[in-house]
């Protein structure tokens, strides 16, 4: 039997993305001779005799789709098919969960007539906004006594219960059907709460949504398989689109993207997979890897060569797992495994850092050729270690560091800025965040030439500096539940002290809230996000370029604003009597609190800076390090006697196991959980080794963080080791 269809098998950094790229210009040029076919409507061309394994691709349409596992993949891998094509080929490169995104939006009038929905367009939710709505559609179900059964806060539990439904929708479960997984799955001792609640919720919740047009991440991806996918209109249009698909290392997609692959394969249409024996990094959060590995049945299978030959894997894998799994054996691991000892955590940290600067100071190494990895990263660690390296002079690149959006200056000042033009916000500004706002207001322009094009702004010097600002807080400020606002610089009897400088800055920030303030009394304001973008201008970005950092955080504030305004203009029109949606005060101070709770995260798109990379130290967590598949010459692999290497942590939902498809509704037992976690160490083991070439660190305290003996997995391999320092 011929197979047109591949896949493409492989450990970490074999070549599995470059084995599928040439295998999709293998299809072009190879397969099918007259390449120019696919660039050019010359019918005199279409006459030629071709090859019976030509793929029979539209110029005018995208016909090959393009998934990855993430978005930088997603990113790197169009970038490689551009290059290899000389981006003469037309393709559509989305990640798993924004092509079902863009599907449903897209084909939203179908399912309007299919399921008799309201005529208007959908608006997605990002996940802090469902959670919002979502507790306040269940907050008169979820007691004080309901929460204390459930043995959590109200936060945590209604983020849990959003999650089941994501998982179920991942693995092509209805939403109806989610009470009788629960109640197979679960032992009555183990249960959250009662299945039959838990369902009613997610039902209520679902049709809350659709009426409103509102889209969740659990709602789109069950609109797409449920209703979207068995429509014989989309499905005639997407057998027209779509003729070809690559798919790199879909062992962390979800299940619902095998019916998907099935379909397009089942109508003539041809694959190209990459599959990662050593991957299943979203395995907990969706991803379905056994279930994928099914399409290995339809396609030529490619097995690629093991462990890259640069790499510690091919010398380490397998004595490191020997050394785990049995105390007989070798007694040491060779010199490029090294330990680094302490008894007190907080010593371990130091001596990390020194070990890695002398090694950078030393020129042994590079600071981008060095990753520290950790299966949690607490925010003591994170912040000694950045701390101690960057005042040595050497830059660390804290990976996809979701910190608060609230976490940075600019952002409080802005939100305090808010209160101060905004009617009945009072309650929500200090003396404190006023003096805050000051200095961030005031950034100090420094004339370098005579030209305007030499005016720089140093970072972190403020025309009024915190002591000032804490005065002119303190005598200039007026609290006031309705109308806070600030008087003078005058009215501070010895404003003399203040300086002229930061008086005249306090007078221009006065001088443009007052404007400000005038202009929404005559609705001259069209909506919060356009004061926000005045002040942004006004004050941050006025002849200055703010750092990559700080523009990140502006920028994703006001796609936060103008996301938040969206939705809640969408409910205005469908639920006018809800007074928590009447007034504009009760919206900005609904919003100013979601911030700061601290559930938005500085990630706007993109996530990272153009160019280059950053010649930095990587510091991330397992997950993250493994989702970015970058390589190093040196790890540091931190807390090397934490039980937490073994365990999915945050990287596993509340229940992922019940809805995998191969053990659907199947209880959880002690024994599954023992072999998950032996083979979840064994690919992060292997993973690990590949994406590092020359030494290993093993970071290693007695104590934890909260004073208990370390005890995990990896200590044997520690023992392993001659101590360099204790």
């Amino acid at each position: 039997m011929v197979f047109a269809s591949v896949w493409i098998v492989g450990t970490s950094r074999s070549g599995k993305t470059t084995r599928l790229g040439a295998h999709f210009c293998h299809w072009l040029q190879i397969e099918n001779k007259y390449t120019d076919l696919f660039y050019t409507k010359n019918n005199r061309q279409k006459k030629a005799k071709k090859s019976s394994k030509t793929v029979l691709l539209q110029p005018t349409e995208p016909g090959v789709l393009v998934l990855a596992a993430n978005d930088d993949q997603r990113r790197e891998l169009a970038d490689l098919i551009a290059t290899l094509t000389l981006g003469k080929y037309p393709i559509r490169a989305k990640t798993t969960l924004g092509f079902f995104q863009d599907e449903v939006v897209l084909f939203w009038p179908l399912l309007i007539q299919s399921l008799q929905l309201k005529a208007q367009f959908p608006v997605r939710l990002r996940p802090e906004t469902e959670q919002e709505l979502a507790t306040k559609l269940w907050r008169s179900q979820l007691d004080s006594a309901t929460l204390q059964k459930a043995g959590m806060n109200e936060y945590r539990l209604v983020r849990r219960i959003l999650d089941l439904w994501q998982l179920a929708a991942y693995s092509g479960v209805a939403c109806e059907d989610i009470t009788s997984i629960l109640t197979t799955g679960f032992p009555e001792t183990n249960v959250l709460l009662e299945p039959e609640f838990l369902g009613s919720l997610l039902l209520s919740w679902r049709n809350w949504c659709l009426e409103r047009g509102l889209l969740t991440y659990g709602l789109i991806t069950e609109l797409y398989n449920q209703n979207l996918l068995t429509n014989p209109h989309y499905q005639q249009r997407l057998i027209q689109r779509y003729q070809a698909i690559l798919a790199d290392d879909v062992d962390d997609y979800p299940a619902i993207a095998y019916n998907l692959f099935e379909f397009l394969l089942d109508r003539g249409a041809v694959g190209a997979f990459s599959y990662n024996l050593d991957g299943a990094v979203r395995l907990g959060l969706g991803a379905d890897p056994q279930y994928l590995a099914r399409l290995a049945s339809r396609c030529e299978v490619i097995n690629l060569a093991g462990p890259p030959p640069d790499s510690l894997a091919v010398q380490l894998a397998t004595p490191m797992v020997e050394l785990m799994s049995t105390s007989i054996g070798m007694l040491s691991l060779p010199d490029s495994v090294q330990p680094i000892q302490s008894t007190s955590r907080a010593q371990l940290l130091r001596n990390t850092a020194e070990i890695m600067i002398e090694a950078i100071k030393g020129g042994q190494v590079q600071p981008e050729e060095v990753a520290i990895i950790a299966p949690g990263l607490d925010a003591i660690a994170r912040y000694t270690l950045i701390e101690i390296l960057t005042r040595q002079n050497i830059p660390v690149e804290s990976l996809n560091d979701q910190r608060p959006l609230v976490s940075s200056p600019v952002v409080r000042a802005l939100l305090t800025l808010l209160t101060l033009v905004y009617p009945g916000l009072g309650r929500l500004v200090d003396r404190d965040g006023v003096a805050e706002m000051l200095v961030v207001l005031s950034r100090n322009k420094i004339v370098t030439g005579e030209k305007e094009a030499d005016i720089k702004t140093l970072p972190h010097q403020s025309k009024i500096d915190p002591v000032r600002a804490g005065l002119i807080a303190d005598y200039c400020f007026v609290p006031h539940p309705d109308d806070p606002h600030l008087l003078p610089v005058t009215t501070f009897e010895r404003w003399d002290r203040i300086g002229y400088t930061a008086t005249k800055a306090y007078e221009e920030i006065l001088h443009w809230i007052e404007q400000q303030r005038s202009q929404h009394q005559q609705r001259l304001i069209p909506s919060p996000i356009s004061l926000l973008y005045l002040a942004i201008q006004n004050f941050l970005c006025q002849d200055s370029n703010p750092p990559y950092e700080q523009l990140a955080a502006l920028r994703e504030l006001l796609e936060t604003a103008q996301h938040y305004w969206e939705v809640e203009t969408r409910l205005k029109q469908n639920d006018l009597q809800l007074p928590s949606h009447s007034q504009a005060s009760n919206t900005i101070s609904e919003f100013i609190q979601l911030l700061r709770r601290g559930t938005i995260t500085a990630n706007p798109y993109p996530v990272r800076p153009y160019g280059n990379a950053r010649k930095a130290v990587t510091l991330a967590t397992i997950f993250q390090y493994r989702a970015s598949r970058r390589f190093h010459r040196w790890h540091f692999w931190l807390d090397a006697g934490s039980p937490l290497w073994a365990k999915g942590g945050a990287a596993t939902l509340y229940g992922a196991n019940l809805f995998l498809r191969d053990r659907l509704g199947q209880p959880w037992t002690a024994e599954n959980e023992s072999m998950a976690e032996e083979q979840r160490l064994r690919r992060i083991l292997a993973d690990l080794l590949a994406r590092v070439s020359e030494k290993v660190y093993l970071c290693h305290s007695e104590l934890a963080v909260n004073g208990q003996e370390q005890m995990g997995p990896l200590l044997p391999l520690v023992h392993a080791c001659v101590p360099v320092m204790s």
